[in-house]
């Protein structure tokens, strides 16, 4: 963790848990080639050996107007097709870094979170919301589609005809209708949205950090398998945990009625 970034703040905001803020308020944390470059490296490149502790991460956006409003496109003005498409490999990079990222990400949106910016959100695990947030996918109103997850996350989250609706006409969703919609999980005020994030990220902590990486695995790879395929995915993850330290760790600590002390062994 002795990297250093232009676009990004990293922060140990509590034992075992990450803050990562997308640091561009001057430009409502609009993702430039840098921040793609950024986001990419430190989810796709983190060192969970060096760092094991680390059992849960927030990512939100720095200043209170936006979470990330997508790709930059004052940077994008005049690119040519070529490094256009350049760039966007970056981004698509960076997506899946966050989407493979192997412990869990609460996305915490205190403001716009439009086009890459909401996909960003929707590869996270799950998002809580400030009430001034708003979500959308307006490429298509600028002659372009979602490309780093949109057209494919956003159904699995509320499904097909209403993710068709929100990207056939750009709508812009606010924080209330998010919730209705399934998008997020909760919203929050303002004020305590970085609050209640923590305190669910402290929740997970306390699990045990094997347990919990396998449940993730399990969960992503196995949704949109066959029932009876997943079932077999489910039964390989189970594996890993049985055979760990923190099992026998969390089973001691409940018949001696203690909290457990899990070594994410």
């Amino acid at each position: 963790m002795t990297a250093s970034y232009e676009t990004l703040k990293i922060e140990r905001t509590a034992p075992h848990l990450l803050t990562v803020t997308l640091n561009r308020p001057g430009a409502m944390n609009a993702m430039n080639t840098r921040m793609g470059e950024e986001v990419r490296s430190f989810f796709r490149d983190f060192d969970h050996f060096q760092t094991p502790d680390v059992r849960a991460v927030i990512l939100t956006g720095s200043g209170d107007r936006a979470f990330c409003v997508g790709g930059d496109l004052k940077e994008r003005q005049g690119m040519s097709d070529e490094a256009w498409r350049k760039q966007h490999v970056i981004f698509e990079e960076s997506g899946e870094a966050v989407w493979r990222f192997p412990v869990p990400i609460i996305a915490a949106v205190n403001g716009f979170a439009l086009g890459g910016g909401c996909e960003i959100a929707l590869s996270c695990d799950f998002i809580y919301a400030s009430d001034k947030a708003s979500f959308g996918l307006p490429e298509l109103t600028r002659g372009i589609i979602p490309g780093t997850g949109g057209t494919q996350r956003l159904p699995r989250r509320i499904g097909i005809a209403r993710a068709k609706e929100l990207l056939y006409t750009g709508r812009i969703l606010t924080a209330n209708e998010a919730l209705d919609w399934g998008l997020v999980n909760r919203v929050c005020a303002p004020e305590r949205l970085m609050q209640e994030a923590l305190a669910t990220a402290q929740q997970i902590a306390k699990s045990g950090p094997v347990a919990v990486r396998q449940a993730k695995k399990s969960v992503d790879r196995g949704f949109n398998l066959p029932l009876e395929s997943a079932m077999i995915l489910e039964i390989e993850a189970y594996q890993t945990p049985v055979f760990s330290e923190d099992r026998r760790e969390g089973i001691n600590a409940f018949n001696e009625k203690r909290p457990p002390e899990f070594k994410n062994k």
